[in-house]
């Protein structure tokens, strides 16, 4: 099975339904027989995502750097938790650990990492399959926009292709897994 790399809030002031939606992501993951890997933390979403994950028997590795475990949000009880030196190594780590990549609700530390590993994809730095979950029109302002920057050739259509939208967590890991075969 495949190791699915989640990007999402780690805000611990979010509505229910984000962290709902969350727990379900680590849940659904595990169940499917996948690896989550996440950024490390153990608050908001991401926190409701490994617990949704190992409530599930899944396996996690969290990725996280120095400076958030000096914060004392990592998540301790990961599978396998990877410290590193900075943010921009923490996404090369997660890019390397990972097999594909699914985006839920998140603020800048989330469209950050998205950005980055859509950038690489969009380089053939990797082929890895990506879905941004857009529940409840999340990131329909976000998605016309790019959509906006590709008419206007600042984003090549291969390149916006190679980002997949989903507006539900079953079609989003149909998509992924479908990708992956």
């Amino acid at each position: 099975m495949a190791a699915i790399c989640v990007f999402c809030a780690s805000s611990r002031t979010l509505d229910r339904r984000w962290l709902d939606l969350a727990t379900a992501t680590g849940a659904e993951i595990a169940r499917r027989g996948h690896t989550l890997v996440s950024g490390g933390g153990c608050v908001g979403m991401m926190g409701a995502l490994v617990d949704g994950a190992r409530s599930a028997g899944g396996r996690t590795i969290g990725v996280i750097p120095q400076a958030l475990v000096d914060l004392e949000v990592a998540d301790l009880a990961s599978d396998e938790l990877v410290v590193t030196d900075s943010m921009a190594s923490r996404k090369v780590v997660m890019i390397e650990k990972s097999d594909a990549f699914l985006t839920l609700p998140g603020g800048l530390g989330t469209l950050d990492e998205l950005f980055e590993v859509w950038t690489t994809a969009t380089l053939a730095l990797h082929r890895k399959p990506m879905v941004l979950v857009d529940t409840d029109g999340f990131y329909s302002p976000l998605v016309e926009w790019l959509r906006n920057v590709t008419a206007q050739n600042f984003l090549k259509p291969g390149g916006f292709n190679l980002l997949q939208f989903a507006d539900t967590l079953p079609a989003a890991l149909d998509l992924l897994e479908s990708r992956l075969t």
